[in-house]
């Protein structure tokens, strides 16, 4: 059996810009998704500091609910570094409120060097815009565990809010190094501030806190003083500008301002003193799942692996590609065909697969072949690919077991012109031949299994 998927939460797009969102009454509208997607194209480097002008500071405050943070086992581990003035790696994993830096991630950087002067941090920065934990379960391996770090952020609750996809995150972790921290985060999109506002989690977030509990991992409810403030009339959760005596949290509903970042790091200033009060270590070990290991074995496949046994497929160097450039730290080089008919093979025991590439306006459609049997036809191109360059995934399920997969650049050709929407085909119109290729630009194989030699 096999099963066409592009989100595990029910989406059939997965567009690194488009946000991911749960089919509920508070998310945003199609016109507001095209907006957050179209401003979203790169990628972000994946180490940071906090050497940047203008980052507010941050201070705890004085806001307290008791739903804002679980301290559950917290990690003595991590504080008993800190107040060594040992050095320290902190990962940040998440969606488009990650990667930005208005989001929260650079005040709670810069908060944490300030708590804690005698430390000497680095930072990762592995937030892709517009995407869930179930790639954050592929990523998670390459861009965070590989580097060794001593605490990792997860943020993804707004991006689908997948349980299965974080409890592989979790699980992977736990695998790689029982002694790294994990904190779960979660922020909240447009709307959500009434559960807060009647003490209640949004039902998105009960099922990350139900994986939150099952491993004993501290979480943070972001947006509580924010939904509270909301609440006495003096923060504006949605809007273009704020009047003069309230805050403006978030101009799309989900995208914090800088005030709106401040005070989700605030929240996280405030839950480490809480989960700082934890001082006995307890040996972390790998419980039985919650739901499930299939997202154990999620990861990346760098396909250089491929580059020698394939027919017209090169490996491009991202860095001197102009329009690949700045794809550069998630991909250093791309394996790219331009022929129809070029194709590459290889095996895998597993039940999913995939890739991780860059759209652009001369993107083709990829054929994979299964076990012999055509399975999918992937179009490359989509409504965002108008003279411009982006991140994308899909993947497809089949059946658990050992599979020969065929990867062929396929000479059809999808009308272009009528994919995009009738605002953004100026550029076609008056460029058709940029259109009329067929190229594709794979970054990286996603497999939930285990390439086989």
């Amino acid at each position: 059996m096999v099963t066409n998927k592009t989100s595990l939460s029910g989406f059939k797009t997965a567009l690194l810009g488009c946000l991911l969102l749960p089919a509920m009454a508070f998310a945003q509208n199609a016109d507001e998704r095209t907006k957050i997607a179209a401003s979203q194209a790169g990628a972000s480097p994946i180490f940071f500091d906090t050497a940047v002008s203008g980052i507010p500071s941050v201070e705890p405050g004085n806001f307290n609910n008791s739903l804002e943070c679980k301290v559950r086992e917290g990690f003595p581990a991590f504080f008993e570094k800190l107040n060594k003035g040992k050095k320290v790696l902190v990962a940040f994993i998440g969606g488009s409120i990650t990667q930005a830096n208005l989001g929260y991630r650079l005040q709670t950087a810069q908060y944490l060097e300030q708590a804690y002067p005698q430390v000497s941090f680095q930072w990762i920065n592995a937030g892709v815009s517009g995407t869930g934990t179930d790639l954050g379960a592929f990523r998670i391996k390459e861009q965070v565990l590989r580097h060794q770090p001593d605490l990792i952020f997860i943020e993804f609750a707004v991006n689908g809010a997948y349980a299965p996809g974080m409890e592989g995150m979790v699980r992977q972790t736990i695998k790689a190094n029982p002694n790294t921290a994990i904190c779960l985060l979660y922020t909240i999109l447009n709307g959500q501030t009434v559960f807060y506002q009647r003490n209640e989690l949004p039902p998105n977030i009960k099922g990350l806190e139900k994986v939150a509990t099952h491993y004993g991992l501290p979480s943070i409810n972001l947006g509580m003083e924010a939904a509270d403030l909301e609440a006495a009339g003096k923060l504006i959760w949605k809007g273009s500008q704020a009047d003069q005596d309230k805050i403006l949290f978030s101009e799309d509903g989900i995208h914090p301002s800088t005030a709106g970042g401040k005070l989700y790091a605030a929240a996280i200033a405030r839950a480490f003193k809480k989960i700082e009060t934890v001082q006995q270590p307890k040996k972390k070990e790998l419980p039985d799942p919650l739901i499930t290991t299939n997202w154990d074995e999620a990861t990346m496949i760098d396909p250089s692996v491929f580059a020698a046994e394939n027919q017209g497929w090169q490996l491009v160097p991202t860095a001197e590609d102009p329009n690949l450039k700045k794809f550069s730290s998630w991909f250093s080089e791309v394996l790219s065909a331009s022929k129809p008919g070029a194709r590459f093979r290889f095996r895998f025991n597993g039940d999913m697969l995939g890739v991780f590439d860059i759209g652009g306006p001369e993107a083709g459609q990829l054929e994979w072949i299964v076990d012999g049997k055509p399975v999918k036809l992937m179009n490359r191109f989509n409504g965002f690919c108008n003279n411009r360059y982006r991140g994308q995934f899909e993947v497809i399920e089949v059946s658990r077991g050992n599979h020969l997969v065929e990867v062929l650049l396929s000479g059809q050709k999808a009308d272009k012109r009528m994919i995009l929407p009738e605002d953004k085909r100026a550029d076609i119109i008056a460029h058709p031949e940029k259109y009329d290729q067929t190229v594709a630009y794979i970054g990286r194989i996603l497999l939930r299994g285990t390439l086989l030699k």
